[in-house]
């Protein structure tokens, strides 16, 4: 397990630095889903503190079971009935798709955690997220409602070759850049897992969302 972080972190600060960014500007969110607490307890021990979940009761049940620092991140589709669970518990929502959340997230104690919006890059009608160009209305009726938006998500459609995710990671880079002048607060790029994560680094992303790399057997 511990040979699979090192591995991982490696492979991300060579990438940034093939295309000169500074390794520490990308956050490695390990994706625990359907993994024991024990696993992700293991990586805390070796000193990692960001994890990701898709499932809200999974969030919450490894919350109570891990330390207080860890920061989380929700990365799955949020329904509206789930916001109570995932709210107080989160320190970035990777998966803000719709004007409709902005309510319950915004509700409750204190300022609501920040988010990113997740953006259907591929145009994929299976999938979530905002078309990229109904994307800067979406971001400035959240902040209207006072949603913290801090960055933008993408799941591009399912390749073969890493290198065919690369149009779609560039495209969101763009896109972030073009909503920037009227959104200065919006810095995160939350895109890349397992399979293509080096790509979306030399792209931009400041956060991956990986699991199976780290998770997986190295057993042979």
């Amino acid at each position: 397990m511990t040979g699979n972080l090192a591995a991982v972190i490696h492979r991300i600060a060579a990438a940034a630095k093939r295309v000169g960014r500074d390794p520490a500007d990308v956050t490695l969110v390990v994706v625990g889903k359907g993994q024991p607490v024990s696993a992700l307890r293991a990586l805390y021990d070796e000193g990692h503190r960001d994890f990701g979940e898709n499932r809200a009761q999974e969030l919450v049940a490894k919350v109570e079971q891990l330390p207080a620092d860890v920061r989380w991140h929700f990365i799955g589709p949020l329904q509206s009935n789930k916001v109570r669970l995932v709210r107080p518990v989160v320190r970035l929502l990777h998966s803000f798709d719709r004007l409709d959340l902005a309510s319950a997230w915004v509700k409750g104690p204190g300022l609501p955690p920040p988010v990113l919006v997740q953006v259907n890059i591929g145009d994929e009608p299976q999938k979530h997220g905002v078309r990229p160009e109904a994307t800067r209305e979406l971001v400035a009726e959240l902040e209207a409602k006072g949603v913290p938006v801090r960055g933008l998500m993408a799941i591009p459609p399912l390749v073969d070759d890493p290198e065919e995710s690369r149009v779609h990671y560039r495209r969101m880079a763009s896109l972030l850049v073009e909503l920037q002048p009227a959104h200065p607060f919006l810095t995160g790029l939350s895109m890349g897992m397992t399979d293509d994560f080096e790509v979306a680094v030399e792209e931009g992303a400041t956060f991956l969302r990986v699991g199976r790399a780290i998770f997986a057997s190295t057993e042979h």
